[in-house]
């Protein structure tokens, strides 16, 4: 199995702590979480041609992938 890149705990191995507290008492955050890990693989798999999808697609996943790292990022941030 190869290397999924850009997961959260790669993004931010100083907030690894905080992600699994979060992700235990934080339901939005735990959902944020669950959605970039879903969308992060989602483009990974377009990326190595595993599924192949249109450039706009993968182009419009890599900048929901961007947003929901901000958003997550800004609430990690702010809880330390």
């Amino acid at each position: 199995m190869s290397h999924t890149p850009h997961e959260l705990a790669e993004e931010f191995p100083e907030y690894a702590a905080k992600m699994s507290d979060l992700k235990t008492s934080d339901a939005h955050f735990a959902r944020l979480a669950q959605e970039y890990h879903e969308i992060n693989r989602a483009v990974h798999r377009a990326e190595t041609n595993v599924e192949p999808v249109e450039e706009l697609t993968e182009v419009d996943m890599r900048k929901k992938r961007a947003a929901l790292k901000d958003e997550i990022y800004g609430i990690l941030s702010k809880a330390s």
